[in-house]
């Protein structure tokens, strides 16, 4: 299905009924079919909405560079449109950013943050280094010299998410990439359940603990030695765990 957004279309998928509407956010770089494997089980008891946000999957990008609160505003009409006064949601990575804007500011029944982004990242010197190193190449070589493209030897400067990108979804991740929501945290008064790799590198467990710490009623699960996608490396433990918290009352 599609929903008409701005000039543009967001695809979704809309199956199952029940008394809670549980709306899927994927990550960066990913699409609605991530969760697949969940989807079924969980509509056999609720709703379940699963999105592509602008620029990913099967919606096309945004008419602008979008950040954190475009998204959130996007998915707030979205959920007006269908109908869906009190969402429940399952956010990982960059969707967790849009789940805790929205549920900051909108009524939320309960939702599920996995590996999720929020917490603006820690970086260490290298890592500035590194960054401003690409910037000032790409500056030098594609300004200074007019160049197409930067020489192969700067390939390995920009991040994995960053040189996959179109030139304006390079532009929406620079600006998603360093919003901290930790301010809005303490403003959320639903549910919270943390699903968490102790191994994530991307959005590391010091994140989940400081949403542990802000967001008031939180709990967290903890996959030894999960990575970023944990809930893809234990899924009898992820569907368990969903099918617990939204299942029951």
């Amino acid at each position: 299905m599609t929903w008409d957004y701005q000039g543009g279309t967001v695809f979704y998928t809309d199956e199952g009924s029940g008394a809670r509407t549980v709306v899927l956010l994927h990550g960066w770089g990913c699409d609605h079919s991530i969760f697949d494997s969940f989807t079924g089980a969980l509509a056999s008891g609720c709703r379940v909405i699963a999105i592509d946000f602008p620029g990913f999957g099967q919606s096309p990008e945004p008419p602008a560079v979008w950040g954190v609160e475009e998204y959130t505003a996007m998915l707030e009409e979205m959920m007006r449109s269908l109908g869906v006064e009190k969402p429940c949601f399952v956010a990982h990575s960059f969707g967790g950013r849009v789940a805790l804007l929205y549920a900051s500011r909108r009524l939320v029944d309960r939702m599920m943050l996995v590996d999720a982004a929020g917490v603006k990242p820690h970086r260490s010197l290298r890592y500035y280094i590194k960054v401003y190193s690409y910037k000032l190449a790409k500056w030098f070589w594609l300004r200074l010299l007019r160049r197409p493209s930067l020489p192969g030897r700067f390939a390995g400067l920009g991040s994995a998410d960053y040189k996959s990108a179109s030139p304006r979804m390079k532009a929406v991740l620079s600006k998603v990439v360093n919003q901290d929501l930790r301010s809005v945290m303490p403003s959320i008064s639903a549910p919270v359940l943390l699903f968490w790799g102790d191994a994530d590198t991307a959005t590391p467990i010091r994140d989940a603990h400081v949403m542990e710490r802000l967001i008031p009623d939180t709990g967290l699960v903890v996959v030894p030695g999960g990575t970023h996608y944990s809930f893809l490396e234990a899924p009898a433990l992820f569907a368990s765990v969903l099918d617990n918290f939204f299942k029951t009352a």
